[in-house]
């Protein structure tokens, strides 16, 4: 098997020893100051008691002004066949025959989907099906609801069909309800993006009220993010090749001349989920009743393997020293299953948690840093928002479009980070504010562990621009996305392992 990365020149790095004098290169250093806009409470403030329904109330009553605003000018007088088009408060204030608008989330009636009163029907002994790859009905028995605190109204129309939607997102629909009691769209508005900081707002404010715990950073040009998701370490050396050969790379090792200098730029790496493979399957009963095993400290030690997590442990801490590391959850770590994903424990990686800061504590950004899932934050000026696929995933599976930037795309323009949440994708029962909206548009907003790696720059109606970036599975692609901290341009490294017989 050989090794091969995409740029690199054999004919400097294998070749005699001379007596020229090397520079020492060093790494650019780059400005971070991460938001924290999705940790949730420790310990015993954390309760799950609560119902989920509260946050469509809150995601609806947050959203509501803005797609009101885009409807209001967009519907001023508005008029067919004379009729002018009215606002209605309530979807239940709707009259048969009246031209008017209203704003209310939207369901998704789908026969396919996942219904918990169902599965707690089903006797317990029925083995569960295989999860579905779509929920979208092949015979056209999906049904679009329109719901706020005072009812429910069903949707029917062409616009429905050449837009995308999916459960929970809040949008202003325009028409007239029909004598069945259907609600007619003619037209639909959503709240589109939301107002983008300029670069360095935060930095500059929390600066003049002196409020950063750290002197800001040289604010250097030049400066490159390395972007990666799906690594899925197993801790089997086999498989761990590219992730060697992505180290020596980050290092400068596996590089010479002008691409070993250009290593130096990549001022931080961002990891964004699912770096450790997916869990073992659980056995069947059968087999776990015939199995004898001891347990120790709690745990069958004959089926816990600890090699996965060791190897991520030192991946880290070898790349640490020089560069510092952003580390997103994804589906397949071990944290939290329902999102917000909470950040990995320092106490997985004892060699990696020196360069951490210490549970619990308010110090300000460190060279490790576990995050969230959603996670934002600034890098070099620019707010980047991120996380590792889970509601692209999900929304995938409510759409007929398999294009995941046009996913991507909506959820900013929805301004929602993950609008099936809590119907379809796991989630905290937020009950206070639905930390799901985005308040903020980001300069970049990248999803980790999609089927290929793809971008675009969209643009805002009141001159935003969001680079979007979708992340492929390490793993399977052995990409790795560079993104300019000057341009915001990407450029995709490839690295290869070559059979040879």
């Amino acid at each position: 098997m050989a090794a091969k990365m995409a740029g690199s020149r054999d004919g400097e790095l294998l070749r005699a020893p001379g007596e020229e004098e090397f520079v020492a290169a060093e790494r650019k250093p780059s400005s971070y100051n991460p938001l924290h806009s999705f940790e949730l409470a420790r310990g015993d403030q954390r309760h799950y008691q609560q119902q989920y329904g509260d946050m469509y109330f809150l995601r609806l009553a947050k959203l509501k002004p803005a797609v009101e605003e885009v409807a209001s000018e967009a519907w001023e007088g508005f008029q067919i066949a004379g009729d002018r088009v009215r606002r209605v408060e309530r979807v239940l204030d709707v009259r048969q025959g009246e031209l008017c608008w209203v704003v209310g989330t939207v369901y998704m009636d789908m026969p396919l989907k996942p219904n918990i009163l169902d599965d707690i029907s089903k006797d317990h002994w029925i083995s569960a099906p295989p999860p579905r790859e779509k929920f979208v009905s092949p015979n056209g028995l999906d049904q679009i609801m329109l719901e706020d605190e005072s009812g429910r109204l069903r949707m029917i129309g062409t616009p429905l069909q050449s837009e995308m939607l999916v459960t929970g997102c809040i949008i202003a629909v325009m028409g007239t309800e029909n004598a069945n009691g259907d609600f007619e769209v003619i037209d639909m508005k959503v709240p589109d993006l939301p107002r983008q900081p300029q670069r360095w707002e935060r930095d500059d404010a929390e600066a003049v009220t002196g409020s950063k715990n750290k002197t800001s950073e040289a604010r250097t040009s030049g400066n490159r993010v390395a972007l990666i998701s799906g690594l899925s370490i197993t801790g089997e050396e086999e498989s761990g090749l590219l992730t060697e050969m992505l180290m020596e790379w980050l290092l400068g090792e596996a590089a010479g001349g002008d691409e070993q200098a250009s290593t130096t730029q990549i001022s931080r790496l961002i990891i964004a989920g699912n770096s450790l493979a997916e869990a073992s399957p659980i056995p069947p009963r059968d087999e776990l009743s015939t199995k004898k095993t001891s347990k120790r400290y709690g745990y069958d030690s004959s089926s816990y393997n600890s090699a996965p997590t060791t190897h991520l442990d030192n991946f880290l801490s070898t790349l640490l020293p020089s560069i510092p590391i952003t580390l997103v959850p994804g589906a397949s770590d071990p944290a939290n299953v329902a999102m917000p994903q909470q950040p990995l424990h320092p106490a997985l990686f004892p060699h990696s948690r020196a360069y951490a800061n210490a549970p619990a504590t308010t110090d300000g950004p460190c060279w490790f840093d576990p995050v969230t899932n959603p996670w934002e934050g600034d890098v070099d000026g620019w707010r980047l928002m991120g996380n590792g696929g889970q509601p692209i995933d999900d929304i995938f599976k409510y759409v007929h479009d398999d294009d995941r930037l046009v996913m991507m795309e909506h959820i900013l323009r929805w301004r929602c980070g993950a609008p099936t949440a809590p119907d379809t994708l796991w989630c905290y029962p937020f009950q206070d504010k639905d930390q799901f909206v985005i308040e903020e548009c980001p300069h970049v907003y990248f999803v980790g562990n999609q089927p290929k790696y793809d971008t675009i720059v969209i643009d805002g109606p009141a001159g935003q621009a969001v680079r979007l970036i979708a992340l492929p599975k390490f793993s399977e692609t052995g990409e790795v996305v560079l993104l300019d901290m000057d341009t915001l341009e990407t450029e995709v490294v490839k690295f290869e392992a070559i059979n040879e017989k």
